[in-house]
């Protein structure tokens, strides 16, 4: 299977996991804006957002640094 980008592999991610943007925003000290923004692929998390993003939704980090790097080709 495809690795799928960034914005759409956290969407699914949290999608899974029930969670609302208000409730990841929570977990990892990030505005809901710029969740937001992340999942709209209209910006891309820093590697210490992304550290707080896998550890919120459970998930190794180099699972979200597939999608980025797809996201980058």
């Amino acid at each position: 299977m495809m690795k799928e980008n960034l914005h759409t592999q956290l969407n699914l991610l949290r999608r899974e996991r029930n969670l609302t943007l208000d409730e990841l925003a929570l977990k990892t000290r990030v505005g809901v804006e710029k969740l937001a923004r992340y999942e709209s692929g209209e910006d891309i998390p820093s590697e210490q957002t992304l550290l707080k993003l896998s550890n919120a939704l459970e998930v190794p980090v180099s699972n979200l640094l597939d999608g980025l790097q797809r996201n980058s080709n």
